[in-house]
């Protein structure tokens, strides 16, 4: 196991990139080339509350920055997110605290081998009064919905997801019903622990935006959190200042929008998703939405960055948190000790750079 006790400290908008290994800046002070002036873009809301969300979560969150900033992520973007890590790094708690930051509706379900799809959808429900069967909506009728240990109930419960995570509607029994905005997906599953859990299929796994692998906390951040809590045993989330409104939240996201993508980017976008699909260790590659997936994170890590345009470097600093669950080694591959993360390094040296 990789020794962090001696890591240099890091300033917290600095994350490494997993594929080069390179710190890599998405903080909304991150310096802007003076070559290309001030943004054409108005960045200005998205970056103030990006800065301001930061430093709420660092209130009950020890390190995990780079998570904290990919949920910021795919919450822009409106993609669901898949957090994967052993027990006790804080995937839950980063999921309430980031739901208490919006003015919306949050609930959890916590998933298990005797969880039913009605339980999470809704069923119809007899109304003596008026002698009618009423469709009683269940706990996904949210904006931000908690699904712990996704990975413990069975098939046709995972099945229920599908529709709501891609269309943002029910259909129960010939009729559909919307979902508001926002509406987004915050999974977790333990990697370590196979007993009583089911794989999720690629269909599903497809629909999550990113995910996001969380390690144990650095010797120092351990210490901070051991000091942070000495005197009290639960953060009080009630303290947690609202930040975003469901009208702020729909302007950031057509800011987003608005963000330039140059053709020999979207080309490139496009040359990487495909090399995952041609290589030799790979059995199935990235899909189209893996590509759309890309486009629309690197235009948010842009904005984050304080630019109205994409350059390579976001894309190939996205690349890996899209397509690692997305791609599945072939079995000589994985007999060789290679994961994901080399196949994507690889790929991403292969395919020419835009100039």
């Amino acid at each position: 196991m990789e020794d962090n006790n001696n890591q240099p400290e890091k300033d917290e908008n600095t994350f490494e990139d997993p594929i080069n290994k390179t710190e890599t800046s998405l903080g909304p002070t991150s310096p802007i080339d003076p070559r290309f002036g001030a943004p054409r873009v108005d960045l200005s809301l998205l970056n103030s509350k990006v800065g301001e969300a930061r430093k709420e979560i660092g209130k009950f969150l020890v390190g995990q920055n780079e998570m904290v900033d990919l949920l910021l992520i795919g919450l822009f973007c409106g993609g669901h997110v898949l957090l994967e890590g052993v027990p006790g790094v804080a995937k839950t708690l980063t999921a309430k605290v980031l739901s208490k930051l919006l003015s919306v509706e949050f609930s959890r379900i916590q998933f298990t081998p005797d969880l039913m799809p009605s339980d999470i959808i809704g069923t119809s429900v007899y109304n003596l009064k008026s002698g009618e069967f009423i469709f009683k909506k269940g706990p996904i009728f949210t904006n931000i919905v908690l699904i712990d240990e996704i990975n413990r109930a069975p098939a046709k419960t995972q099945a229920a997801l599908f529709e709501v995570m891609e269309e943002r509607q029910i259909t129960y029994d010939g009729t559909q019903y919307e979902l508001g905005f926002p509406f987004l997906v915050i999974a977790t599953q333990n990697p370590i622990e196979q007993e009583g859990t089911y794989r999720l299929p690629e269909a599903q796994l497809d629909r999550f935006i990113f995910k996001v692998n969380l390690h144990y906390p650095t010797l120092d951040e351990e210490k901070e959190i051991l000091i942070r809590f000495r005197n009290k045993h639960d953060a009080d989330l009630e303290k947690i200042q609202s930040l975003f409104s469901k009208s702020e939240l729909k302007t950031i996201q057509n800011s987003i929008e608005k963000v330039t993508l140059d053709d020999s980017l979207v080309t490139y976008i496009a040359n990487i998703t495909h090399e995952t699909r041609t290589h030799g260790k790979l059995y199935l590659g990235g899909s189209p939405r893996a590509s759309l997936s890309m486009m629309k994170a690197s235009k948010a890590i842009a904005a984050m960055k304080g630019r109205d345009f994409v350059v390579p470097d976001d894309v190939q600093y996205i690349a890996f948190h899209v397509l690692n669950h997305r791609v599945i080694l072939t079995p000589e591959a994985e007999m060789e000790g290679m994961d994901e993360s080399i196949i994507i390094q690889e790929i991403i040296q292969k395919v020419e750079v835009p100039r």
